[in-house]
């Protein structure tokens, strides 16, 4: 590619023109402004500062409690992640990365419960080491 036509291409780009040989960049895209990456940094602040807090005062005795209420803020904020920083919505890439992300999110689902079903059943079926003992 010669010096032209790299220049041509920065200033259509620069310009926000439509430029055919630019790969992953559309103008229909949604980009993220300043004013989205701030509040998408806020928001991620106060998730983590208020979980540290939580744990680190002692604020709930329960410590069940506790752990289901930093989960939720980590929940919280893998959305606030996803939204303000990956910029992943129903209108980016015609919906694809969002469709991908309920597929992902189905199949963490299935795997984790499965997982903690066959675990469940297992420790309960299990012979205790006690009747093992007097087997003998």
């Amino acid at each position: 590619m010669s010096a032209k036509n790299y220049n041509d291409l920065a200033h259509q780009h620069a310009h926000g023109e439509a430029n055919p040989h630019s790969i992953g960049h559309h103008e229909h895209e949604a980009h993220g402004s300043m004013r989205d990456y701030v509040i998408g940094f806020v928001l991620s602040v106060i998730l983590t500062a208020i979980p540290f807090w939580l744990v680190m005062g002692g604020v709930i005795a329960d410590k069940s409690t506790t752990v289901l209420v930093v989960a939720a803020f980590a929940a919280v904020q893998v959305v606030v992640h996803m939204i303000f920083f990956l910029h992943m919505n129903g209108k980016a890439e015609g919906g694809w990365n969002l469709l991908a992300l309920i597929f992902t999110g189905v199949v963490v689902l299935v795997v984790l419960s499965g997982t903690l079903w066959v675990m469940y059943h297992m420790n309960h079926n299990m012979m205790p080491m006690q009747h093992m003992e007097q087997m003998d």
